[in-house]
């Protein structure tokens, strides 16, 4: 929690928009939320004990990265960056090219993001291999924030 009225931090896109990543091994523990046509069910309570894994294990989560995988209508793996191996939960890391790029504005325009993330890879030359979601901040700090921030962020490779 970061205070009484928001948990999440405030997002920076700058960081994050129109970017390329270059990551080696870069570290994640990873949740798995169950969801109903693609909406999710216990985000809260799976990203609630992913943090507190890390919080016992003395560990950080850079840039408060928290990636999802729409694997189907009924599942959605979240990816949690962390600087260091947690206990207790599945470690798994993710190396290669990383394209990024953020959007602004409710839900329901995420078919339109994925559109538009798509012509801008194939404008970048670039071949899309896994994609994830980045939820920077839940519903009720993004309308205290004024602003819901969605970054998608795809491996990717030269066409």
């Amino acid at each position: 929690m970061m205070d009484g009225e928001t948990c999440c931090p405030k997002f920076d896109p700058a960081p994050w928009d129109e970017k390329t990543f270059e990551w080696q091994d870069k570290k994640f523990i990873k949740g798995r939320v169950f969801t109903l046509f693609y909406i999710p069910l216990n985000f809260g309570s799976v990203i609630k004990a992913l943090y507190e894994k890390v919080k016992a294990a003395g560990a950080a989560i850079p840039d408060d990265l928290c990636l999802s995988d729409h694997t189907s209508k009924w599942n959605m793996d979240i990816y949690l960056a962390v600087d260091k191996d947690i206990p207790g939960v599945e470690n798994v890391s993710l190396s290669g090219k990383f394209l990024s790029k953020v959007y602004e504005g409710p839900y329901k325009n995420t078919d339109a993001w994925c559109r538009d993330f798509e012509s801008y890879a194939r404008a970048k030359n670039l071949r899309i291999g896994k994609w994830f979601m980045w939820y920077t901040t839940c519903p009720k700090c993004a309308k205290k924030y004024g602003k819901n921030y969605v970054a998608v962020v795809a491996g990717v490779n030269e066409n």
